[in-house]
């Protein structure tokens, strides 16, 4: 009974894996050949960026229009971003400890590029365009998520102050939301295979050329990032829910790592974010909108992490000291701009970046450098920021919900 309990439970991340696995055997193989198993890699993303934008509208639409007490939203949005907040600054002091311990700058030089392309946009226009569209076709784009986010929770608000008669469109918010909640049921059965593809074609076309000239950035940053992983994420677990939170919530993040990696994209992983969420045993209005909100724009633990990372190897190819409480205190501030404010933005990585090259004074050069590490460690920092969401998920349900929320679901 163990062992048919064992493979009930496991059994799709274990298939998971073993697609992956071979996917990574063919590539070896094939090398720049695997190029061919792209299209089978893309079908599944395509499907997942296709679903995504409706699920994100019906799940946080239908789940603010059907609370009969919106200061409970207020409360799940003020404490979703303290925990936002204060998981990226323990992120943050993660790398910080690490980049004392392993400096990624020692040792490495860098050519400084000539020509060096700045956006030409003025910021506060790409903010403004962040959160609003200028029609509204535009919403329905992966593009435009936080406009479609901020659209989606006015929509559920003004449904529900409507009362009964919007009740009828409600109804259709909330089958909406149970019919792409299927459609994700039916995507995953084709997941072996996409995943299993588009892991032949990364390891065969670009897997000789991730330890580059960034060998010792890219050596720091994955050993943190793999750290981080196990090591916060099952005390965040615990805290959340106990052993019971800890088991359920490796039972079921699995999936959502191997997405999140293969595809390089919080917003791809939102899907399986949301099923293992359910699975997990998060409440409803807990998960569709904390996990759609997370995923899409406010939620990047990886990106803090890689965010300090670039700050510091600036100032160590750069001869500065990266040990004043002013300077850490700064390099915390930016990253959390970085992996929360400015993720949601078109281009969010790149102004990021912009921030730091700016607040700190480097020049205009330093900007492709750390952009090439964005790149490089972009892998693992997008499953950091995937599965994290699901810990705040269970954090914010501790907080609301009580010691005891666990008992009340069914997992």
């Amino acid at each position: 009974m163990k062992k048919s309990s064992f493979l009930k439970h496991y059994a799709s991340s274990l298939i998971l894996l073993g697609a992956i696995s071979i996917g990574c055997v063919l590539g070896l193989v094939f090398k720049e050949k695997s190029v061919v198993f792209k299209p089978f890699g893309d079908l599944f993303l395509n499907l997942l960026f296709t679903i995504v934008v409706p699920l994100v509208f019906f799940s946080l639409s239908s789940t603010v229009a059907t609370m009969s007490d919106l200061k409970r939203l207020s409360r799940i949005l003020i404490w979703m971003l303290v925990v936002f907040i204060v998981t990226g600054i323990i992120a943050c002091f993660f790398m910080i400890a690490a980049v004392g311990i392993y400096p990624p700058a020692e040792g490495v030089n860098i050519a400084l590029p000539v020509h060096v392309v700045t956006p030409s946009q003025n910021i506060g226009e790409t903010i403004l365009k962040a959160f609003t569209v200028s029609d509204f076709i535009d919403l329905f784009s992966k593009k435009n998520m936080l406009a479609m986010i901020i659209f989606s929770l006015l929509l559920g608000i003004v449904a529900s102050a409507v009362g009964q008669k919007g009740r009828a469109f409600v109804d259709f918010l909330v089958a909406g939301n149970h019919v792409m909640e299927k459609m994700i049921s039916y995507v995953m059965f084709y997941a072996p295979i996409g995943l299993g593809a588009y892991f032949a074609y990364l390891v065969g076309v670009f897997g000789p050329q991730l330890l580059g000239t960034y060998i010792r950035a890219v050596e720091l940053y994955y050993p943190v990032a793999f750290f981080y992983f196990f090591f916060a994420f099952t005390v965040y677990a615990y805290t959340a829910g106990g052993m019971k939170g800890i088991k359920v919530f490796w039972k079921n993040i699995t999936p959502v790592a191997l997405i999140s990696w293969g595809t390089g994209s919080s917003i791809a992983s939102i899907p399986a974010n949301m099923e293992a969420a359910k699975r997990i045993g998060v409440p409803d209005d807990l998960r569709e909108v904390i996990i759609p909100i997370g995923g899409a724009t406010l939620h990047l633990e990886g990106s803090c992490l890689s965010a300090i990372l670039k700050i510091s190897l600036l100032f160590g190819l750069f001869h500065m000291p990266f040990t004043a409480p002013a300077t850490i205190a700064m390099a915390i501030g930016i990253a959390l701009l970085s992996g929360t404010v400015m993720s949601g933005i078109p281009g969010g990585g790149f102004l990021g970046e912009l921030l730091i090259v700016t607040m700190y004074g480097f020049p205009v050069q330093a900007l492709p450098i750390i952009s090439m590490i964005g790149t490089l460690v972009d892998p693992p920092a997008t499953m950091v920021n995937a599965t994290g969401d699901n810990i705040c998920c269970m954090l914010t349900a501790r907080i609301l919900n009580g010691k005891n929320w666990m008992s009340h679901q069914h997992v």
